[in-house]
């Protein structure tokens, strides 16, 4: 799994029939865009949890699903790194 942050819808009209009609969304992992099929229902600015691999087939409905990555969580709540750790105090 690893968490990305959606930036933007992206918009493909021929389709092969087993993407049906997944939304696809373009995901920022760091410096690095990849697109993502959307199973949960995201926006512009989530943060979200992604699988790739043959988990993301799974995630986004069959084992035949052409996808390589699909978002499969919208993260409520992330503090900042320097928070979630917890052991200063100042």
């Amino acid at each position: 799994m690893k968490i990305c942050q959606v930036e933007r819808p992206l918009v493909s009209t021929n389709r092969i029939p087993g993407f049906e009609h997944k939304h696809l969304l373009v995901v920022r992992d760091g410096s690095s865009r990849q697109v993502a099929v959307d199973a949960v229902g995201c926006i512009p600015g989530d943060w979200v949890i992604c699988v790739g691999s043959s988990a993301a087939r799974e995630a986004a409905g069959s084992k035949e699903f052409p996808s390589d990555l699909t978002i499969v969580g919208i993260i409520d709540r992330w503090p900042p790194e320097h928070e979630a750790g917890g052991g200063e105090s100042g």
